[in-house]
């Protein structure tokens, strides 16, 4: 199937799609799109008022993009289908942070992706899955599911519950290896190993804590008491690290964030971390800034 089937036949009845910077003929929508990106960079203005370090940049949570489709409500991290902003493409191979409201009943119809990395991590209610390896299962709190979409899938997301929404986060990141072949993972996760600790989700290693990925990147999950500290070490040399608040208040070294607020740092080997309110939630992700 040559990719322009391929695309048309993942739109057939949905009235969606998502594609990655390696489609080349881009069909157009209102809900899920992305631009793509030549070459990968940092793609960030400085953080002018950082009280820390030069190379910074903070994304108050007030000034992600947003698009509410009625059923689906969905804050952008970066440019992302209507919304585009040039300064705001990317952090290093970090594409897509999706912070999305899904209605009860209600879902992403079937779509295609390739070349991406799509990870999931539910914050509150359930999601169903299925794609086209012949996967079924349904994602929920304390689960993360992983995706490597390679030489191309299709996927549905639904929100069976009829009583009660569903909010996660849809985060995409470039693979260091492309046309893999396409593979699903998820894992339940023991919440209580994230009190005052941070947490490992996500690898490159197959063999590490938590699911795995085709990139040199690492994430972690920390829920924290009021006024507890810890540091952060970065993984590899030439990662940079984006700090993203789920709930409460927390500091990243002299930076004070709020919930849903995002601090990218690079050039630097470690973080500090306050947390200023009690069951305050981070979720840290580093990534290569290049490819």
């Amino acid at each position: 199937m040559d990719r322009k089937e391929f695309i048309r036949k993942g739109l057939m009845g949905t009235g969606m799609f998502i594609t990655s910077a390696a489609i080349g003929d881009t069909l157009k929508n209102d809900i899920d799109e992305i631009q793509p990106l030549e070459p990968i960079g940092y793609n960030h203005l400085p953080n002018e008022s950082s009280l820390i370090l030069e190379n910074t940049v903070l994304h108050k949570a007030n000034s992600r993009g947003h698009a509410n489709h009625g059923w689906l409500d969905s804050h952008h991290s970066f440019s992302f289908a209507n919304y585009y902003n040039p300064d705001r493409m990317h952090f290093g191979v970090l594409r897509v942070l999706n912070d999305d409201r899904v209605d009860a009943g209600m879902g992403f119809g079937t779509h295609p992706h390739d070349n991406m990395e799509i990870i999931s991590i539910p914050l509150e209610g359930d999601l169903e899955h299925k794609d086209s390896m012949g996967n079924t299962a349904v994602i929920k709190k304390g689960d993360i599911q992983v995706m490597s979409a390679g030489t191309g899938i299709y996927h549905s997301e639904y929100n069976k519950n009829k009583d009660r929404l569903t909010k996660f986060l849809q985060i995409w990141v470039y693979p260091n290896k492309k046309n893999v072949t396409p593979r699903y993972d998820q894992i339940t996760l023991n919440e209580a190993d994230r009190h005052n600790k941070l947490q490992q989700i996500l690898s490159p290693n197959a063999n590490d804590e938590g699911v795995w990925i085709h990139q040199d990147a690492w994430f972690h999950l920390g829920r924290f008491d009021k006024d507890f500290t810890t540091d952060y070490k970065l993984k590899k040399s030439g990662n940079g690290i984006y700090a993203f608040v789920i709930k409460g208040d927390i500091n990243i070294g002299n930076i004070q964030l709020n919930e849903r607020d995002a601090l990218g740092i690079w050039n630097t080997s470690d973080i500090s971390i306050i947390a200023n309110t009690p069951d305050a939630e981070l979720l840290l992700i580093e990534v290569p800034m290049t490819v």
